[in-house]
This record gives structure tokens, C-alpha cells and sequence, in this order.
């Protein structure tokens, strides 16, 4: 691995703290960079600025779809989709790609996915989601899960770290740990003591990329 900096990317401390002791400091890069698209981009933007790095990694706890990605399983992401990024019309949602404005969907590298696939091969993969607006209702998640059928979690900054390290032309992939299932926001059912360990277990495995 010592041909291979790696930038991961979380969104809160506590998530680089259960990545950063698992991994070489002198291989891999673990940093915080805030809640959000917005502060994941600008965070990674500035990271990336400051360093030289051959790939990004978003990752961190996420919701999982239910009968898609299991609480404690782990997601690897095959494109990070901002969702909820677009407009409202009376025929429903406008991604802002079909508005003419940009982009809504980052694809993964393929090469650094196939990589972290053979490293977790137990490993769900699917569709990120990036929220502004965390999914709490059961309305809500059966429109998420109806529009973006290979959606297996969301977060709130995959598509964020996506931007940044595409436009500075470096390997993106996302990979989330799941802490409950999208929909009704429960808080005594989340499960954050085994997401917070799969993290870890992920982040041991990152560790025997070639």
C-alpha cells in the first residue's frame, strides 16, 4: 500500500476516530470535514489542496434501505446521488441534471470500487444517497426507495466529497457503515455501537489495497 495515499473523508470526528488507528498514518489520511454536502466539499477541496493524494474516500454511518442493506452491514457505494438536488414540479421531482444545470450523479471509480470489493467481499454495493435533509418518515423513504432502486443507504456528504475529488481528477469511492434503516426517525433503534464497529472492521481492510 505504500504506492497508494489514501484521503478518507468523514463527516464528525467520532467516525475518523474509529477509522484513523485501524490504517498506516503514513499510507492513509483520516480527517473530519463537517456535516453536509456543502462542508464536505469545501473540506475536501481544501484537503486536496494540501496534500498529494491518489484517491478519496467518503465514509462514515449511514441509513440503510431496508431489505437492501442490514443494520451493522457494510455499503460500498457505486455512484454517490444527490437526491434531493433538483426542483419540485406538479409531475414531481427534476433532478437537476434533467434541468440542465449540472450533475446530481458522481460515478465511483470503477478500479478503486473492484479494489474495495476484494477487500470486503461481504460488502453491500448499490447507490449512495446525499441528503441536506436526513429521511424521517415512512412517505418519505418508500419515494426515495421507489425513484432510486439500486439505493442501498443515505448520508449527508458522500456526493459533497465526490465533487471535490472529481473535479481535482482523483479516484472517488464511498463506503458507509449502517446505523439504522431510512424511514421514521427512531432514535432508541439506531444502533450505533455496531456501526461504529463495522467502520472499524472496513477500515482494517483498507489497509491490504494494492
Amino acid at each position: 500500500m505504500s504506492a497508494y495515499k489514501i484521503l478518507v473523508v468523514t463527516a464528525v470526528p467520532a467516525e475518523a476516530e474509529a477509522i484513523r488507528p485501524a490504517l498506516d498514518p503514513q499510507s492513509v489520511a483520516v480527517e473530519a470535514v463537517g456535516v453536509g454536502p456543502a462542508a464536505a466539499a469545501a473540506g475536501t477541496a481544501r484537503l486536496l489542496a494540501g496534500g498529494d493524494y491518489r484517491a478519496v474516500l467518503s465514509a462514515g454511518i449511514a441509513g440503510g434501505f431496508p431489505g437492501r442493506a442490514p443494520v451493522g452491514g457494510i455499503v460500498l457505494g457505486t455512484r454517490s446521488i444527490a437526491a434531493d438536488l433538483g426542483a419540485e414540479t406538479p409531475d414531481g421531482f427534476l433532478p437537476v441534471t434533467e434541468l440542465g444545470f449540472g450533475r446530481n450523479i458522481v460515478e465511483c471509480d470503477p478500479a478503486l470500487l473492484a479494489a474495495l470489493r476484494t477487500a470486503l467481499p461481504a460488502a453491500v454495493t448499490g447507490d449512495v444517497l446525499t441528503l441536506s435533509t436526513v429521511t424521517g418518515t415512512a412517505t418519505t423513504a418508500a419515494g426515495l426507495a421507489a425513484r432510486f432502486p439500486a439505493a442501498v443507504a443515505e448520508a449527508m456528504e458522500g456526493y459533497g466529497v465526490a465533487t471535490a475529488a472529481t473535479d481535482a481528477g482523483i479516484p472517488f469511492a464511498e463506503l458507509r457503515t449502517i446505523s439504522n434503516p431510512v424511514g421514521p426517525r427512531d432514535r432508541a433503534a439506531w444502533r450505533m455501537a455496531e456501526a461504529f464497529a463495522a467502520l472499524t472492521t472496513a477500515a482494517r481492510a483498507l489497509g491490504t489495497l494494492p
